[in-house]
């Protein structure tokens, strides 16, 4: 029985972390985020729904100065602050950041939002489950070689998604007569976006390059021109 007990604590460790962080997640955009109002945006999140047979798209300002698109495991839809900040200062136009709102009802729309918080809790699970085990047979290493595995299953998991979600983007965005202009500009310019921010959007930390994600684009493009 005691052989099978980190995987046990792991289990219990993971269902845990995902209730914890569900509940965190939730109540931290309650308290910070209030409905976006721009006519512009809204003109453009009107044709996106209209596409989709919805009466409109609520889309939430996140006020945190990082520049990031989020789609929260409930289903709403956040741009930050400090992606609005840019299109304020016309460094974004309107087609492009509604292209991020387009990425985020993707990853709505194809589960990622959900499974992405339970794989949170799944990787922490298994980081201490072989962390545990690992442990047993390179004392000191364990942990190491845990994080590296566990870190790089996150990452391919992640640019799994980012594909779908632009793929989804681009179809809606071309449905509604939006175009995918705005979507590839967007990706051309968020080394340029993140300098002048002086970080790193959050959103890009384990997204694929952004050549390789204009690539796919303009491949559905050919595809769909047929």
């Amino acid at each position: 029985m005691l052989k099978f007990a980190p995987i046990l604590i792991a289990l219990i460790y993971g269902y845990t972390m995902y209730r914890f962080s569900a509940w965190r997640t939730k109540s931290n955009l309650d308290q910070n985020s209030r409905l976006l109002d721009d006519k512009p945006l809204r003109y453009l999140t009107d044709k996106m729904a209209k596409s989709l047979d919805l009466s409109e798209i609520k889309v939430n300002v996140y006020e945190t100065d990082a520049i990031n698109g989020l789609a929260a495991p409930d289903g709403r839809i956040f741009i930050t602050r400090g992606f609005l900040n840019k299109y304020k200062t016309n460094e974004v136009t309107a087609e492009e950041l509604v292209s991020v709102i387009a990425h985020e009802l993707g990853h709505v729309a194809l589960g990622h939002s959900r499974k992405r918080m339970i794989d949170f809790s799944g990787q922490n699970a298994m980081r201490v489950a072989l962390m545990m085990i690992l442990n047993r047979f390179l004392p000191g290493f364990g942990a190491i070689i845990a994080n590296f595995l566990t870190t790089l299953l996150a990452a391919k998991l992640s640019r799994k998604d980012e594909y779908e979600a632009d793929a989804y983007a681009s179809a809606l965005l071309t449905k509604s007569n939006i175009g995918v202009k705005g979507q590839k500009d967007l990706l051309s310019k968020l080394d340029k976006i993140s300098n002048s921010a002086g970080a790193m959007p959050v959103w890009l930390l384990s997204h694929p390059k952004a050549k390789e994600r204009i690539n796919a684009i303009e491949t559905l493009e050919k595809k769909w021109s047929k």
